[in-house]
């Protein structure tokens, strides 16, 4: 299939499919640009046509998963319709259903070391699928008194440290001991606590 797929002009894609089966198998650092050709049918050498080298590939890999990435947080947030907050918590489950759906993807995006800035139309895609957090903690901070309000790229930064840390502990770890608590739930319940110390909600009871 590989092979087919580089006579018709399809390299470049087949090269991030091969190294998508690698990622997910051996994770970001786990594989070889010839391990790559190879797995895609092609010779080391023809690889240099579409890619510099191993991280250039990676990126590209990273590239393609923030485009997805940024889709889904996109619709989960809408616009912050029902509500703010409901548009925010979306997203939240938007993160864990990606890492889920994509693991492969999100380890290149996620644990791969990649400098984002090293590759400006990495980096730019990368941005905009940042952009539905932040205009959702935009939106919730705006609510705070002005004196206590969290700048919005640091409240943004919190919750997405939060799902990054029940993803990496609750949802892709198969050493980890399963959690009573459903990773849902958990990342539901950490941004309630969360909102409540800032005084976005109201505190239960």
């Amino acid at each position: 299939m590989a092979k087919a797929g580089y006579h018709h002009g399809n390299l470049r894609q087949a090269l991030v499919t091969a190294s998508l089966d690698l990622i997910e198998k051996n994770g970001p650092q786990g594989f070889t640009l010839s391990e790559a050709a190879k797995a895609a049918g092609v010779t080391p050498a023809a690889v240099y046509r579409h890619f510099q080298g191993r991280e250039d590939l990676l990126a590209e890999v990273a590239r393609q998963g923030f485009e997805i990435f940024g889709d889904l947080m996109e619709h989960a947030w809408n616009g912050g319709a029902p509500s703010v907050l409901a548009g925010f918590e979306a997203t939240g489950r938007a993160y864990l259903a990606f890492a889920r759906r994509f693991p492969a993807h999100y380890m290149a995006m996620f644990e791969s070391g990649l400098s984002l800035s090293a590759w400006p139309e990495l980096s730019q895609t990368a941005r905009r699928a940042q952009t539905p957090l932040l205009q959702g903690a935009e939106a919730l901070a705006a609510a705070i008194p002005e004196h206590r309000r969290p700048p919005p790229a640091m409240f943004a930064a919190h919750i997405q440290a939060l799902s990054h840390g029940i993803v990496e502990l609750h949802t892709r770890n198969p050493a980890n001991p399963r959690s009573p608590f459903a990773a849902e739930d958990l990342l539901e319940s950490g941004i309630g606590i969360y909102l409540r110390g800032l005084g976005v909600i109201a505190p239960d009871g």
